[in-house]
């Protein structure tokens, strides 16, 4: 007679992210933070409707990624000669010589990834908004949009593109486009994003049976 039992999935335990300490779980009130002793990592960020706020700026977000790559990024005056440039312009300009694959890597990372992020960020989080189960695949969709969190670099990009300017400016009269701007806001709003996301809430509420 087989007398194994099927494990049962622990659900008074957490796992830190970043030491793989195991704490006993104990859920802290709206505003407070569960912190892992160990390695100082923030394991739960419980807010009051930090969800519709998310929503918000994720939507923010997509709208300022969707701007920001087609309006002039900056405009490089010398020798009597004007040009303006977007963002997916400066990043497409090889696009048909050997250094393609270098092109397309640099529209995905700054414009497609976190673009990526945002949608899937929204799939998942608008029906548990709304308090019903979570979409079809949602899961592999947050776990997606995870995944691309370390690869979506708008901010390095503006950042390495204020330093380039900063250095070229004694050789072009160089100044910034409307498309920097997005790109500076944008940049905010995502810090202001990750802030309010706890992610150990949105994967509790994953947990839920889903629609069907």
């Amino acid at each position: 007679m087989d007398t194994s039992e099927t494990p049962v999935p622990r659900t008074d335990l957490i796992v830190c992210p970043q030491c793989d300490a195991a704490w006993t779980l104990a859920r802290p009130a709206a505003g407070e933070r569960a912190i892992c002793q160990r390695c100082g990592t923030v394991l739960i960020t419980p807010r009051a409707k930090a969800g519709k706020q998310i929503i918000a700026l994720s939507i923010a977000i997509a709208v300022l990624i969707l701007a920001a790559a087609v309006f002039p990024f900056l405009t490089i005056s010398a020798g009597g000669v004007t040009n303006s440039v977007s963002v997916l312009q400066a990043a497409l300009a090889f696009s048909d010589g050997p250094l393609v694959v270098l092109s397309l890597a640099t529209a995905a990372l700054i414009v497609f990834f976190p673009l990526t992020r945002v949608l899937l960020s929204l799939y998942v989080l608008v029906p548990i908004v709304r308090d019903q189960p979570p979409a079809r695949y949602a899961s592999q969709a947050f776990r997606v949009s995870e995944a691309l969190r370390p690869w979506s670099m708008a901010e390095i990009f503006v950042i390495g593109c204020a330093v380039a300017l900063i250095k070229i400016s004694d050789l072009a009269d160089v100044s910034f486009g409307p498309a920097f701007w997005m790109f500076s806001a944008l940049v905010l709003l995502v810090i202001v994003n990750e802030t309010y996301l706890c992610r150990w809430s949105v994967w509790n509420a994953l947990s839920k049976p889903a629609a069907s």
